[in-house]
């Protein structure tokens, strides 16, 4: 047997559960992983709470990104063998955190010795997705980036990306209790919450070139109003909203292309994931709570094995 964190309806914390089910078998173009480390992810208690929706068949496995060890190799698979270590994404329907989990081999990449577990869980998709989001307006060396929410899994990848590779002037919002991270990181700190608006004009009078949303609702309305072009606004939080301020949704690519780029900075030390907190398995409703709470400072991961 394995266990498994599942929600068995839609809702509250209440609603998680470690449970046992059989250890899967992969199908085709599919690879099961012995689970290292999970990340968990904002997506994780949105999708239990039913804000994505309601159709996901219950149980459902919670989880959405991992590194860990291939244990079996189902039919069609090329590139991977039992023992690799990996990370990625799990197949839709398994869940990440998990002692096991199918993965298409395709949603894998190959874990580089110097990076660990822990921090390879950190990357599959808060790191992609901060790589997607802060590439997808090209900005020039010397430009100004606003991100908000700054001090989360995304923001302090994001804000790496920004200031260590593109040579980008960034200014990150966050809670005080992310000051210290976010100027470490090289960005200019302002404080989130009441008064915000006022504090962003005043370390950017002119504007900025680009805004990197990670909070949505008022706080992109309000870093939107320094956009100096209304389509310079990407959002991962709050879509909808981006593109009624003229802006959009971050645009997606594939998990591998991203994670691939991503670990390229990792290796060479431009970037480091900085996990904020680790839990074990039998703790993970701790864990998911800590990210549920918005006042987690940087990634949280819950070790297995």
């Amino acid at each position: 047997m394995s266990r498994v964190l599942v929600f068995r309806e839609y809702g509250g914390p209440e609603t998680q559960e470690l449970v046992d089910r059989d250890v899967p078998e992969p199908g085709a173009g599919e690879v099961r992983v012995a689970v290292r480390a999970a990340g968990v992810n904002p997506a994780d208690w949105k999708r239990r709470s039913g804000r994505f929706g309601t159709k996901i068949a219950l149980p459902a496995p919670m989880g959405l990104e991992l590194a860990g060890v291939v244990e079996s190799v189902g039919d069609d698979v090329a590139g991977l063998e039992v023992g690799d270590a990996v990370l990625g994404v799990p197949a839709r329907g398994w869940g990440a955190l998990a002692e096991h989990t199918i993965a298409r081999a395709q949603d894998l990449v190959p874990k580089p010795a110097a990076v660990s577990f822990v921090d390879a869980a950190a990357l599959p998709v808060a790191g992609a997705t901060a790589y997607d989001v802060v590439h997808q307006v090209p900005l020039g060396p010397g430009a100004t980036l606003l991100v908000t929410g700054a001090g989360g899994g995304v923001g302090v990848i994001a804000v790496q990306l920004a200031v260590a590779v593109l040579g980008l002037r960034v200014i990150g919002t966050g809670s005080e209790a992310k000051r210290a991270l976010l100027e470490e990181l090289g960005a200019v700190f302002v404080a989130s919450g009441p008064g915000a608006a006022d504090r962003l004009v005043a370390a950017a009078p002119d504007g900025v070139d680009a805004v990197v949303d990670l909070v949505g609702g008022e706080a992109l309305r309000e870093a939107a109003r320094l956009a100096r072009e209304p389509g310079a606004v990407v959002s991962t939080a709050d879509p909808a909203t981006a593109r009624e301020l003229g802006g959009a949704g971050v645009v997606r690519h594939p998990t591998r292309e991203s994670l691939g780029a991503l670990l390229g900075h990792v290796v060479a030390g431009h970037v480091r994931p900085r996990v904020g907190g680790v839990f074990p398995l039998e703790r993970v409703a701790e864990a998911v709570a800590a990210v549920e709470t918005g006042h987690a400072t940087g990634k949280v991961v819950v070790e297995i094995g």
